[in-house]
């Protein structure tokens, strides 16, 4: 049964935290320190620590305002 098949399966984007550091262009350091303070999840499988690249797009990723 492939996760296409199985219902309610979420489909998320598990990365490490170097890839996603790479990624958004941040270090992992501050993915950590965005995982103690809430504002990211942090998933542990095992040793390894995972973060979901969609969640990071969201909470990273702030809109600045512009001045009209």
């Amino acid at each position: 049964m492939t996760s296409q098949n199985r219902p309610n399966s979420p489909v998320t984007s598990l990365v490490s935290l170097t890839v996603a550091a790479e990624q958004y262009g941040v270090s992992v350091k501050t993915l950590r320190r965005r995982i103690a303070d809430g504002t990211v999840h942090g998933y542990r499988l095992g040793r390894l620590i995972r973060v979901d690249l969609d969640e990071l797009r969201d909470k990273l990723l702030v809109e600045m305002p512009t001045a009209r």
